[in-house]
C-alpha cells in the first residue's frame, strides 16, 4: 500500500464537495490468486450489476477465523501499523516494536483530521462478518488471513476514527454509510472494489442499495486488480 491511498480518497472528497451536490468516487484496485484482468477497468454501475446475488448466511461465523494484524514481511510492524504509516498525511515517527508517535491522518468517513494513532481504527472495508456471510465461510484459513491483512488492495483497509468504525460495525451500505455526504461515492467504490476482488456476493437489498447509490455517482472504473 502506498500513500496515494489517502491522497486518492482525499482528492475524491474535495472534488465531490466542490461540485453542485454530486458525490464523486475515486478510482479503485484486485484479488490475490484470481484472474480478473478482463475486468480490470469496469465502470462502477457495471461492476455492481456483475456482483453475484445470494442470501447471507452467518452460520458458524467466528471473528478468529480471520487471523489479522499479522507482520507478513517481518519488519516489526503488523498490518494495522502498516496501514497507519501508509495513510498518514504527516508521517509518524516509528519507534521500537513499531510504536507510532506523532503523525496526522485524514478520516474520510467524517471529513476530519486526527493527530493520534490511538484514536484510529483500521477498518476492513467489507467487514469480516459481512465477508463471511458473502462467501468467505467457504475459504481456507489462509485465504481468510490474506483477506484480513490485504495490503495489496488500497481500498481493502482504511484508517478512520474509532467512533465511526465502531458505529459501522458489520453493516453493509443498505444500513450504514459514512456520515459525511461528500465521502459516500468514494465509500461505494471502495465497497464494490473489495466485493469484486474477492468475488463476494451481495444480498438483494444490498444490491438494490448499491444500484440506487451509484445512480448519483460518476461511473468511475472499478479496478480490483491494480496493486
Amino acid at each position: 500500500m502506498t500513500k496515494t491511498t489517502m491522497g486518492r480518497r482525499f482528492a475524491a472528497v474535495l472534488i465531490a464537495t466542490a461540485g453542485t451536490g454530486a458525490l464523486l468516487a475515486a478510482p479503485a484496485t484486485a484479488a490475490p490468486g484470481t484472474d480478473t484482468a478482463a475486468n480490470a477497468r469496469t465502470p462502477l454501475r457495471d461492476a455492481i450489476a456483475a456482483l453475484r446475488v445470494a442470501d447471507e448466511n452467518r452460520a458458524g461465523y467466528d471473528r478468529d477465523a480471520f487471523r489479522h494484524w499479522i507482520d507478513a514481511d517481518k519488519n516489526g510492524c503488523n498490518t494495522r501499523a502498516e496501514v497507519l504509516i501508509s495513510e498518514a498525511v504527516d508521517p509518524p515517527a516509528v519507534g521500537t516494536r513499531c510504536a507510532l508517535t506523532g503523525g496526522r491522518w485524514y478520516s474520510y468517513y467524517e471529513n476530519a483530521y486526527v493527530d493520534s494513532a490511538g484514536a484510529l481504527d483500521v477498518d476492513h472495508m467489507v467487514p469480516l462478518a459481512e465477508a463471511w456471510d458473502s462467501g468467505a465461510s467457504a475459504w481456507t484459513p489462509q485465504q481468510r488471513q490474506d483477506y484480513a491483512n490485504d495490503l495489496t488492495q488500497p481500498r481493502a483497509l482504511v484508517a478512520v476514527t474509532a467512533k465511526w468504525n465502531r458505529q459501522k460495525a458489520d453493516q453493509d451500505p443498505s444500513t450504514w454509510m459514512p456520515p459525511y455526504e461528500g465521502a459516500r461515492c468514494t465509500y461505494l467504490t471502495d465497497w464494490v472494489t473489495v466485493k469484486t476482488k474477492y468475488d463476494l456476493t451481495v444480498d438483494p437489498t444490498e444490491r438494490t442499495t448499491l444500484q440506487n447509490l451509484a445512480a448519483d455517482c460518476p461511473n468511475t472504473p472499478v479496478e480490483p486488480d491494480i496493486r
